[in-house]
């Protein structure tokens, strides 16, 4: 066995040992394994796709300005939810933060030795608040009040970006770029785009010598990032080159092929996550790497709720102390932890509340879950959805979010 087998293996070992991966996770790290195991309830399903960073967007009026987020599928603060439906028909929203979609993942052969992960979206009709099926993108990500998304189309990278109109499902409007996209992200008030580009899909797959499953390239694509205006769609482009702290000992990447950039709350830096301490490298908008903001420190890239809308609370990753299935919520500004119910913590309702993936009461399979309400200090969930099947997370839908 050579030096790159041997961290290779190692690394594989690693990451077995580490708890459940964040809801959308299969979003995030490319779906490389999907061996069958047997395992305790409190693994992760390291399943794969790649996930949006942020799900924000503006309004988009033809002839006017204002690209402040719109009510769109926003709902009155009460509770939608359809416990008997998975995947869900119908509108599932708690507290204004609302199901805006979800998509199913799956592996498209192209060739004896490559292979694409693709994406299969149905959105929600702010209209008729029902779940359809949407054209061919192979991205998406949902406004804030879920009126708009941004969509790429399926043959990535792609160089343009489109902004749909959820209503009628038509494209309102192309942004084009001139480095080719494979991600987008919006920033929280949806005035900002940040587009990172890539020199290949972010999504290929391939076959290694010896190895009988699809995995990750071994050479990074990606190339920079752009930060868009959203009203007039300039910008721009950024280049973040790969340097010695984000490769393994023998050279290769140590990141994701799919790595999307997102920006801070306030919009004043980029980010993106890593595998190795602390998880994650910040940037200025000029692209200077620059320290830790405030309130940042304890944010753990893989878990897709993140901060809390005040800023006061940081979502983290699988506990499993004070209840067999549970997750971390971290002080934004100390660390110290609290246990919240929930396998996986998808996304914030208010300040106090999260929807999370959960197992039932008394239920082994770590697979079997539902979309639920958790609150800080309570021991009690609210099914919000009906239970995902399967022995596995391939192939199952993601959720995707919006919030006021």
């Amino acid at each position: 066995m050579n030096v790159d087998d041997m961290v290779r293996d190692a690394l594989r070992e690693q990451a077995a040992e580490q708890p459940p991966a964040a809801g959308g996770f299969a979003d995030r790290v490319l779906a490389v394994r999907r061996r069958r195991r047997s395992r305790r309830i409190v693994a992760a399903a390291v399943t794969a796709v790649v996930v949006a960073v942020g799900l924000a967007v503006p309004l988009l009026d033809s002839g006017k300005e204002d690209v402040r987020p719109s009510g769109g599928i926003v709902t009155p603060k009460k509770v939608e939810s359809h416990p008997d439906q998975s995947p869900p028909r119908e509108r599932i929203s708690v507290g204004g933060t609302t199901l805006a979609g979800y998509f199913v993942p799956r592996t498209v052969r192209k060739s004896a030795d490559t292979a694409v992960l693709e994406r299969t979206y149905f959105l929600l009709n702010p209209k008729t608040g029902t779940y359809a099926r949407t054209a061919d993108w192979s991205w998406v990500a949902v406004a804030p009040g879920g009126k708009t998304a941004a969509v790429l189309e399926r043959d990535l990278p792609t160089a343009r970006i489109g902004l749909l109109d959820l209503t009628s499902g038509r494209v309102e409007r192309w942004i084009e770029v001139d480095h080719r996209v494979g991600g987008v992200t919006f920033s929280r008030d949806g005035r900002k785009l940040v587009a990172t580009t890539y020199n290949q899909n972010p999504d290929r797959l391939v076959k290694i010598e010896g190895d009988p499953d699809w995995n990750q390239p071994r050479t990074f694509s990606r190339t920079g990032y752009f930060v868009l205006d959203v009203a007039s769609g300039d910008g721009a482009w950024t280049e973040i080159k790969l340097t010695g702290d984000a490769k393994n000992p023998v050279g290769r990447p140590m990141l994701n092929s799919r790595q999307d950039f997102a920006l801070t709350d306030d919009g004043k830096y980029v980010w993106e996550g890593r595998f190795t301490a602390p998880g994650y490298v910040f940037y200025d908008l000029s692209g200077k790497k620059v320290a830790v903001p405030a309130g940042y420190r304890y944010l753990t890239w893989s878990v897709d709720a993140g901060r809390s809308p005040d800023g006061r609370l940081v979502a983290g990753p699988f506990a499993g102390r004070k209840w067999k299935t549970s997750s971390f919520v971290f002080d934004a500004r100390t660390g110290a932890p609290t246990e919240v119910r929930g396998q996986r913590l998808l996304a914030w309702v208010g300040d106090k509340q999260l929807i999370a993936w959960d197992i039932g009461k008394g239920d082994r399979n770590e697979f079997h879950n539902r979309l639920v309400l958790v609150t800080l200090g309570s021991d009690k969930e609210v099914p919000l959805s009906g239970f995902r099947e399967g022995d596995d997370d391939a192939g199952r839908w993601e959720p995707l979010f919006a919030q006021p």
